[in-house]
C-alpha cells in the first residue's frame, strides 16, 4: 500500500522496475489520491494508470485540463458510463477515440460517436456497433 504522495512520486520516478510497478498496482486511501492530484499535477496521468485508483478519482481526472490525463482516464475499463458520456464529447480527438476503443463503452455512446466529426472515430464506432450486432 502506498502511504504518502511523496512515496507515489518516488515509486513512479524510480528506475527500478519493481518500484515503477508498485506505482501502477498498489492501492492507496482516497485522501492520498486526492493529495497526489492536488499537489503533483504532473503525476495525474500516472494516478489514472494505477490499477486500483477509485472511480471517484477517475471522475475528477476526467475534467483535467490536460488532454493526456483525460485520455488515460478514457482507457480505463472500470470507467462509469456517465463519465464515458462526458469524455465522448471531449474537445480532444484522442480522448474521444479512446472512448470509442474502450471495450466497455455502452452502445448508446458508440452510436453517438458513430457520427463524430473525426472520420477515424466515427468509422471505429460504426465498426464496433456492427460487430456487437452480429
Amino acid at each position: 500500500m502506498i502511504k504518502s504522495a511523496e512515496e507515489f512520486v518516488s515509486l513512479r520516478t524510480s528506475e527500478r522496475q519493481e518500484d515503477y510497478l508498485r506505482a501502477a498496482t498498489d492501492a492507496a486511501p482516497m485522501e492520498l489520491w486526492l493529495d497526489i492530484v492536488k499537489r503533483f499535477p504532473d503525476m495525474r496521468i500516472w494516478v489514472a494508470h494505477n490499477k486500483t485508483v477509485p472511480g471517484e478519482i477517475l471522475v475528477t481526472l476526467a475534467h483535467d485540463p490536460n488532454a493526456d490525463v483525460r485520455c488515460a482516464v478514457a482507457m480505463k475499463n472500470k470507467l462509469p458510463a456517465d463519465t464515458m458520456t462526458i469524455l465522448s464529447d471531449d474537445s480532444d480527438e484522442s480522448v474521444r477515440e479512446r472512448i470509442a476503443y474502450n471495450k466497455n463503452t455502452p452502445r448508446e455512446i458508440l452510436q453517438a460517436l458513430a457520427s463524430d466529426r473525426c472520420e477515424r472515430i466515427s468509422t471505429h464506432a460504426r465498426m464496433r456497433l456492427e460487430l456487437d450486432a452480429s
